[in-house]
Protein backbone atom coordinates (compact mmCIF):
# COMPACT_ATOMS: atom_id res chain seq x y z
CA UNK A 1 0.00 0.00 0.00
CA UNK A 2 1.39 3.38 -0.99
CA UNK A 3 1.47 6.51 1.19
CA UNK A 4 -0.88 8.14 -1.34
CA UNK A 5 -3.48 5.42 -0.77
CA UNK A 6 -3.17 5.74 3.00
CA UNK A 7 -3.47 9.52 2.94
CA UNK A 8 -6.26 9.82 0.39
CA UNK A 9 -9.23 11.64 1.93
CA UNK A 10 -12.82 11.48 0.61
CA UNK A 11 -14.78 14.64 -0.11
CA UNK A 12 -17.20 15.51 2.72
CA UNK A 13 -20.31 15.56 0.52
CA UNK A 14 -23.15 13.11 -0.02
CA UNK A 15 -21.93 12.06 -3.47
CA UNK A 16 -18.28 12.16 -2.38
CA UNK A 17 -18.98 9.92 0.62
CA UNK A 18 -21.01 7.38 -1.35
CA UNK A 19 -18.47 7.40 -4.18
CA UNK A 20 -15.48 6.84 -1.88
CA UNK A 21 -17.47 4.34 0.18
CA UNK A 22 -18.19 2.32 -2.97
CA UNK A 23 -14.54 2.45 -4.00
CA UNK A 24 -13.38 1.06 -0.65
CA UNK A 25 -16.24 -1.44 -0.57
CA UNK A 26 -14.98 -2.93 -3.84
CA UNK A 27 -11.42 -2.94 -2.52
CA UNK A 28 -12.28 -4.73 0.74
CA UNK A 29 -15.43 -6.50 -0.42
CA UNK A 30 -14.85 -9.83 1.30
CA UNK A 31 -13.95 -8.20 4.61
CA UNK A 32 -16.92 -5.83 4.51
CA UNK A 33 -19.21 -8.69 3.50
CA UNK A 34 -18.13 -10.86 6.44
CA UNK A 35 -18.38 -7.93 8.87
CA UNK A 36 -21.89 -7.02 7.68
CA UNK A 37 -23.01 -10.65 7.76
CA UNK A 38 -21.78 -11.19 11.32
CA UNK A 39 -23.47 -7.99 12.52
CA UNK A 40 -26.71 -9.02 10.78
CA UNK A 41 -26.60 -12.50 12.36
CA UNK A 42 -25.97 -10.93 15.78
CA UNK A 43 -28.92 -8.58 15.26
CA UNK A 44 -31.36 -11.27 14.09
CA UNK A 45 -32.35 -12.74 17.51
CA UNK A 46 -33.06 -9.24 18.85
CA UNK A 47 -35.11 -8.40 15.75
CA UNK A 48 -37.14 -11.61 16.04
CA UNK A 49 -37.98 -10.95 19.68
CA UNK A 50 -39.11 -7.40 18.89
CA UNK A 51 -41.34 -8.59 16.05
CA UNK A 52 -43.06 -11.43 17.95
CA UNK A 53 -46.63 -11.10 19.15
CA UNK A 54 -46.67 -11.69 22.87
CA UNK A 55 -49.16 -13.13 25.33
CA UNK A 56 -49.17 -12.37 29.03
CA UNK A 57 -47.17 -15.19 30.61
CA UNK A 58 -43.99 -15.72 32.63
CA UNK A 59 -42.23 -17.11 29.54
CA UNK A 60 -43.18 -14.03 27.56
CA UNK A 61 -41.87 -11.68 30.23
CA UNK A 62 -38.68 -13.72 30.55
CA UNK A 63 -38.00 -13.61 26.80
CA UNK A 64 -38.69 -9.89 26.72
CA UNK A 65 -36.20 -9.28 29.52
CA UNK A 66 -33.60 -11.49 27.82
CA UNK A 67 -34.18 -9.69 24.53
CA UNK A 68 -33.78 -6.31 26.20
CA UNK A 69 -30.59 -7.41 27.96
CA UNK A 70 -29.21 -8.80 24.68
CA UNK A 71 -30.00 -5.55 22.86
CA UNK A 72 -28.36 -3.42 25.54
CA UNK A 73 -25.41 -5.51 26.76
CA UNK A 74 -24.31 -7.58 23.76
CA UNK A 75 -25.47 -6.23 20.41
CA UNK A 76 -23.95 -2.71 20.66
CA UNK A 77 -20.47 -4.20 21.05
CA UNK A 78 -20.81 -6.07 17.74
CA UNK A 79 -22.31 -3.07 15.93
CA UNK A 80 -19.69 -0.64 17.22
CA UNK A 81 -16.97 -3.14 16.33
CA UNK A 82 -18.40 -3.39 12.82
CA UNK A 83 -18.38 0.40 12.46
CA UNK A 84 -14.72 0.52 13.54
CA UNK A 85 -13.64 -2.17 11.07
CA UNK A 86 -15.42 -0.53 8.15
CA UNK A 87 -13.82 2.78 9.13
CA UNK A 88 -10.44 1.09 9.04
CA UNK A 89 -11.20 -0.18 5.56
CA UNK A 90 -12.13 3.33 4.52
CA UNK A 91 -8.73 4.49 5.81
CA UNK A 92 -6.88 1.61 4.12
CA UNK A 93 -5.79 0.31 7.53
CA UNK A 94 -5.26 -3.31 8.53
CA UNK A 95 -8.47 -5.27 9.14
CA UNK A 96 -8.76 -7.99 11.78
CA UNK A 97 -12.19 -9.63 11.94
CA UNK A 98 -11.52 -10.63 15.55
CA UNK A 99 -11.77 -6.97 16.53
CA UNK A 100 -15.52 -7.20 16.06
CA UNK A 101 -15.67 -8.55 19.61
CA UNK A 102 -12.72 -6.61 21.03
CA UNK A 103 -15.18 -4.33 22.81
CA UNK A 104 -15.98 -7.08 25.29
CA UNK A 105 -12.40 -6.87 26.57
CA UNK A 106 -11.85 -3.11 26.35
CA UNK A 107 -14.11 -0.08 26.21
CA UNK A 108 -17.14 -2.25 27.04
CA UNK A 109 -18.96 0.10 29.40
CA UNK A 110 -18.35 3.12 27.18
CA UNK A 111 -19.87 1.24 24.24
CA UNK A 112 -22.94 0.11 26.19
CA UNK A 113 -23.53 3.50 27.80
CA UNK A 114 -22.95 5.45 24.57
CA UNK A 115 -25.43 3.26 22.70
CA UNK A 116 -27.98 3.45 25.51
CA UNK A 117 -27.73 7.24 25.85
CA UNK A 118 -27.80 8.05 22.13
CA UNK A 119 -30.66 5.63 21.45
CA UNK A 120 -32.66 7.05 24.35
CA UNK A 121 -32.07 10.64 23.22
CA UNK A 122 -33.15 9.87 19.66
CA UNK A 123 -36.28 8.00 20.80
CA UNK A 124 -37.22 10.87 23.11
CA UNK A 125 -36.64 13.26 20.21
CA UNK A 126 -38.98 11.28 17.95
CA UNK A 127 -41.64 11.22 20.65
CA UNK A 128 -41.57 15.03 20.64
CA UNK A 129 -42.87 15.80 17.13
CA UNK A 130 -40.38 13.65 15.16
CA UNK A 131 -38.23 16.56 13.93
CA UNK A 132 -36.11 16.72 17.13
CA UNK A 133 -35.49 12.99 16.71
CA UNK A 134 -34.26 13.49 13.15
CA UNK A 135 -31.99 16.31 14.27
CA UNK A 136 -30.55 14.21 17.10
CA UNK A 137 -30.06 11.20 14.82
CA UNK A 138 -28.08 13.38 12.38
CA UNK A 139 -26.01 15.19 15.00
CA UNK A 140 -25.16 11.98 16.92
CA UNK A 141 -24.28 9.96 13.82
CA UNK A 142 -20.57 9.80 14.69
CA UNK A 143 -20.83 8.64 18.31
CA UNK A 144 -19.93 5.00 17.58
CA UNK A 145 -16.86 6.02 15.57
CA UNK A 146 -15.65 8.39 18.28
CA UNK A 147 -16.09 5.81 21.06
CA UNK A 148 -14.20 3.19 19.07
CA UNK A 149 -11.75 5.32 17.09
CA UNK A 150 -10.86 7.93 19.71
CA UNK A 151 -11.62 5.85 22.85
CA UNK A 152 -13.92 8.60 24.11
CA UNK A 153 -16.35 8.19 26.98
CA UNK A 154 -20.06 8.49 26.06
CA UNK A 155 -20.62 12.14 26.96
CA UNK A 156 -17.38 13.27 25.31
CA UNK A 157 -18.33 11.32 22.16
CA UNK A 158 -21.81 12.87 22.12
CA UNK A 159 -20.39 16.38 22.51
CA UNK A 160 -17.74 15.76 19.85
CA UNK A 161 -20.25 14.27 17.40
CA UNK A 162 -22.48 17.30 17.92
CA UNK A 163 -19.54 19.59 17.14
CA UNK A 164 -18.30 17.57 14.14
CA UNK A 165 -21.70 17.41 12.48
CA UNK A 166 -22.32 21.16 12.78
CA UNK A 167 -22.96 22.40 9.26
CA UNK A 168 -23.33 18.82 7.97
CA UNK A 169 -26.82 17.96 9.27
CA UNK A 170 -28.55 18.36 5.91
CA UNK A 171 -25.80 16.33 4.25
CA UNK A 172 -26.24 13.50 6.76
CA UNK A 173 -30.00 13.61 6.32
CA UNK A 174 -29.53 13.52 2.55
CA UNK A 175 -27.30 10.47 2.89
CA UNK A 176 -29.93 8.75 5.06
CA UNK A 177 -32.65 9.53 2.51
CA UNK A 178 -30.46 8.30 -0.34
CA UNK A 179 -30.06 5.05 1.58
CA UNK A 180 -33.78 4.32 1.02
CA UNK A 181 -33.62 3.87 -2.78
CA UNK A 182 -30.31 2.04 -2.38
CA UNK A 183 -32.00 -0.48 -0.07
CA UNK A 184 -34.98 -0.77 -2.47
CA UNK A 185 -32.62 -1.52 -5.36
CA UNK A 186 -30.90 -4.07 -3.13
CA UNK A 187 -34.24 -5.74 -2.40
CA UNK A 188 -34.88 -6.05 -6.13
CA UNK A 189 -31.57 -7.91 -6.36
CA UNK A 190 -32.62 -10.25 -3.51
CA UNK A 191 -30.56 -11.13 -0.41
CA UNK A 192 -27.08 -10.43 -1.75
CA UNK A 193 -28.29 -7.09 -3.08
CA UNK A 194 -29.57 -6.05 0.35
CA UNK A 195 -26.27 -7.02 1.98
CA UNK A 196 -24.29 -5.00 -0.58
CA UNK A 197 -26.64 -2.05 -0.07
CA UNK A 198 -26.09 -2.12 3.70
CA UNK A 199 -22.33 -2.43 3.19
CA UNK A 200 -22.35 0.59 0.88
CA UNK A 201 -24.42 2.75 3.24
CA UNK A 202 -22.16 1.98 6.21
CA UNK A 203 -19.09 2.62 4.06
CA UNK A 204 -20.48 6.00 2.98
CA UNK A 205 -21.12 7.18 6.53
CA UNK A 206 -17.67 5.99 7.62
CA UNK A 207 -16.21 7.92 4.66
CA UNK A 208 -18.01 11.10 5.74
CA UNK A 209 -16.70 10.73 9.30
CA UNK A 210 -13.19 10.14 7.94
CA UNK A 211 -13.40 13.23 5.71
CA UNK A 212 -14.56 15.54 8.51
CA UNK A 213 -12.17 14.07 11.08
CA UNK A 214 -9.21 14.38 8.72
CA UNK A 215 -10.06 17.98 7.92
CA UNK A 216 -10.21 18.81 11.64
CA UNK A 217 -6.84 17.15 12.23
CA UNK A 218 -5.32 19.16 9.38
CA UNK A 219 -6.65 22.37 10.91
CA UNK A 220 -5.22 21.47 14.30
CA UNK A 221 -1.89 20.62 12.70
CA UNK A 222 -1.88 23.99 10.92
CA UNK A 223 -1.89 22.47 7.41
Amino acid sequence: MTDHEQNKIPIATTIGSYSYGWQQLMKYFLYFFVITLIVAIADSPFSKIREMEWENSPITYGLQILGMAYGILFLPVIKYGGDLLILRGIRNEELEIGELVAGFKKNYFNIVLAHLITTSLIIIGFVFFIIPGIILACRLAFVSYLVMDKNMDPMAAIEKSWAMTKGHSWRILGMALLAIPIIIIGLVCFIIGVVVSIMWIHSAFAALYHAIDSKEEDVLAGN
